[in-house]
């Protein structure tokens, strides 16, 4: 069996406004496949996974705001 690195944190839980989750960033279709995507798939997502954060992190901030 092979080590897969994941970005999970155990901070499991999916913002329904974006559809992302609020510990690592992946949305429900990065988690599902990702013990069958490549090494370049997920090098992929782990470069965008910050990005998605920060906006999803912003989001939640302006919306607290109103």
């Amino acid at each position: 069996m092979r080590h897969i690195e994941t970005p999970c944190i155990k901070v499991c839980s999916l913002d329904r406004m974006s559809g992302l989750c609020r510990g690592c960033g992946r949305n429900i279709d990065d988690i599902w496949r990702w013990s069958d995507l490549t090494a370049r798939e997920h090098a992929s997502i782990m470069t965008e996974l910050p990005r998605r954060l920060a906006a999803n992190s912003q989001t939640a901030s302006a919306i607290e705001r109103m």
